[in-house]
């Protein structure tokens, strides 16, 4: 709680003009009155009045709201807090600089993405593969395994987005170059090179769609769909029945699980996140910066295995 002294005197001044001249609603001056106390708390601890925080007071106090569990956006209310009062005694005189300035909001981390392991993608890989050769399937249904089979194999050897694989055009599948032009957002194109088992995926599905029908399509993935080409949603069901058969649940897997692993397994084998980034089709770097989690561990590994003295304890 704040004392009696002058740091007391400038809260409830504060809190009295939010009632008079912002008509702040008890409510709301409860809530300023619990933050800034928390604030004082935490400054009477380093010797210091309410009215006299530093910057770096500041900075420590956010730190210890991060330790303390609370979340970015709570972090950023109480800040917005301890903000207003602050304007308040520099606009009243009783303080000749505002703390808050050089301090910026808590932002809110982006979450992780889900990551499938290596070998669960190999697993996944390979189990498309194996169902284009089960015995007793009918031709429709070998047909949509081996397009299936091509799907899982060029997105994990691509790290295309769904919307991008799924709208490949039929020529990507029919020459035999060792990229492909993917038209991304914005409009934006870039080359995207293909392993030699997607191409062999690709080529297998096409022979055989090929040979069941008698129309052409200008589409790698054609589908009785508005687009003329297989639907996203429709992949997706489909990728999470392989998933099922290796044990991975729904919320496990998909396309974008997927083009997750195409980027985190480049960067745990030692591409750089620069390549990485255009390969996704990232306009930003930052956006392939979720990612360093991955560069972070691989560093980390990289001096445990090489440095001379990692071994040794002190």
């Amino acid at each position: 709680m704040a004392g009696a002294g002058p740091s007391s005197r400038h809260l409830e001044a504060f809190l009295e003009m939010l009632a008079a001249e912002r008509g702040a609603a008890a409510t709301t001056l409860a809530s300023y009155r619990r933050d800034l106390e928390d604030f004082s708390t935490f400054l009477a601890d380093r010797r210091r009045p309410l009215d006299g925080a530093t910057s770096d007071d500041l900075r420590a106090y956010l730190d210890d709201l991060e330790l303390r569990g609370f979340k970015a956006s709570s972090a950023g209310r109480r800040l917005s807090a301890i903000r207003q009062f602050h304007k308040f005694l520099y606009a009243e005189g009783l303080r000749g600089d505002d703390p808050t300035g050089p301090i910026s909001s808590p932002r809110k981390r982006r979450p992780l993405p889900k990551v499938l392991s290596e070998e669960d993608a190999g697993r996944l890989v390979e189990t498309a593969r194996e169902a284009t050769a089960a015995e007793d399937l009918s031709p429709a249904a070998r047909l949509r395994a081996l397009r299936l089979y091509a799907l899982v194999e060029v997105l994990y050897a691509t790290g295309l987005r769904v919307s991008e694989l799924v709208a490949l055009p039929a020529s990507a599948g029919r020459r035999d170059h060792r990229f492909i032009i993917v038209k991304g957002k914005g409009g934006r194109e870039r080359l995207v090179p293909l392993s030699a088992r997607a191409q062999e995926a690709m080529r297998g599905w096409l022979a055989a769609l090929d040979a069941s029908r008698r129309d052409t399509s200008p589409w790698l993935f054609p589908a009785a769909s508005a687009s003329g080409h297989l639907t996203r949603q429709a992949f997706a069901r489909d990728l999470k029945a392989v998933g099922a058969a290796i044990g991975l649940g729904p919320a496990q897997l998909s396309p974008h699980v997927l083009r997750h692993a195409f980027a985190s397994h480049l960067l745990q084998n030692g591409a750089d996140l620069r390549v990485v980034q255009a390969l996704l089709g990232h306009a930003d770097i930052s956006t392939t910066q979720i990612y360093t989690h991955v560069l972070e561990e691989r560093l980390r590994r990289l001096v445990e295995d090489h440095h001379p003295l990692a071994d040794e304890r002190g």
